[in-house]
């Protein structure tokens, strides 16, 4: 094995960046409201409230359906331990990260139902930290892991959506 490749078969990663990242984001969003408020650029009918709730209880249950997934196979929801399975099914059937996809689906209905604008910019920043700190470091330990049964679900499954 090469250095690169023995130093992610063990692990992703030394830290767990995912839910770090996910509950700095909400708490930076409901910080900016507070220091720097912006409006709403939408309305506050029930569309909107619908809109957001949907958003908000479809990405919790998102995370739900993934974490049993996860239980099921027998495997880690630790972003920072080794993968002892590779689940391809469940809720990580179609998406290799429904857990970082329900995060920003969280922080979007977030935004919708506190008419917070920093949520929305929270769930963008979220989405490229969680990538390049959290999914890359996983897909590398995953394809040190697992390889080609790895690399055949990635050719077949989307990293978001």
């Amino acid at each position: 094995m090469s250095d690169d490749v023995s130093r992610y078969h063990d692990r992703p990663s030394a830290f767990p960046w995912p839910p770090v990242l996910w509950f700095g984001a909400m708490a930076a969003a409901w910080l900016m409201q507070r220091l720097w408020p912006l409006t709403w650029p939408g309305t506050d009918d029930l569309a909107a409230r619908i809109v957001g709730w949907g958003l908000g209880l479809g990405g919790l249950a998102l995370f739900v359906w993934a974490f049993v997934s996860l239980r099921a196979a027998g495997t880690t929801i630790l972003p920072d331990k080794g993968a002892d399975a590779l689940v391809t099914s469940g809720a990580f059937r179609r998406f290799r990260n429904p857990i970082y996809l329900a995060h920003v689906m969280i922080l979007l209905g977030l935004a919708e139902l506190t008419k917070n604008p920093w949520f929305v910019a929270a769930a963008f920043l979220h989405a490229i930290l969680v990538t390049a700190l959290a999914i890359v470091p996983e897909e590398r330990h995953l394809e040190a892991k697992f390889k080609d049964a790895y690399l055949d679900y990635k050719a077949r499954s989307r990293r978001w959506i």
